[in-house]
């Protein structure tokens, strides 16, 4: 006799709500939502399958992570980052990562360096054909796999809220076409964690952030396309 096919088994509450907050957090670090894009609760509803309160609780995940700002009576957005914050935001990741460089520099093995080697080959790649979102995607990848390196959690998990809204910074601020992060400046930091050169990954980590922030500039105009388009839905 032949057996019936099972029915999908349905996702858990939590599991859909990190889904939804996924698609929303690697949508900004991708730079699909942009700062000040509205994130009205029916549209994600609609998109996702779920209902209002599900929706609501991710956005108060986002909006404490601050990838998201709650506005009473007016819905939510991605968050836009004031030049004030900007330049708070951007000392503190100096602070954090300079710091991180000198860790990944006394743990990383052999086999870590090899991976980075080949994250720096995936940006070369992307970088030549011209594709901006893997590029910026991999950058972040960059400093996040350094930061595991460092073999801290509690700075690790630090870093992907700067890094997330860096993101929101570069999405905002930085003309189009940009790099997010220079690839020639990761190899160089490789090279020193290859070195064992712990305070010249510091300096160099500290001279690329430096740079990235001289890079934002003050007007970027948000694309006009769907909420699902900028999900990676459409």
């Amino acid at each position: 006799m032949k057996a019936e096919p099972h029915e999908p088994a349905e996702e858990d509450g939590d599991a859909v709500e990190q889904r939804i907050y996924r698609a929303v957090f690697d949508s900004v670090m991708n730079q699909r939502l942009t700062p000040g894009t509205k994130l009205p609760e029916a549209s994600l509803c609609e998109l996702f399958g779920v209902s209002r309160s599900v929706v609501r609780k991710v956005l108060q995940r986002l909006a404490h992570d601050h990838i998201v700002q709650l506005r009473p009576n007016r819905g939510a957005i991605i968050a836009v980052p004031s030049p004030e914050e900007t330049r708070q935001i951007f000392e503190a990741r100096r602070g954090l990562e300079t710091l991180i460089a000198r860790l990944a520099t006394q743990n990383a093995t052999a086999r870590d360096l090899a991976a980075l080697r080949q994250q720096l080959q995936q940006e070369h790649e992307a970088m030549h054909r011209f594709d901006q979102p893997a590029w910026a995607r991999l950058a972040s990848s960059f400093h996040l796999r350094l930061a595991a390196l460092a073999r801290n959690p509690i700075l690790e998990r630090y870093l992907v809220e700067l890094v997330s809204r860096c993101s929101l910074i570069v999405a905002l601020y930085e003309p189009p076409g940009n790099a997010s992060c220079e690839h020639d400046e990761h190899e160089r930091i490789v090279d020193c964690l290859a070195r064992g050169d712990a305070e010249g990954a510091a300096r160099l980590m500290d001279e690329h952030l430096r740079e990235l922030e001289r890079n934002v500039s003050v007007q970027r105009a948000a694309p006009e396309r769907t909420l699902a388009h900028l999900l990676g839905m459409a």
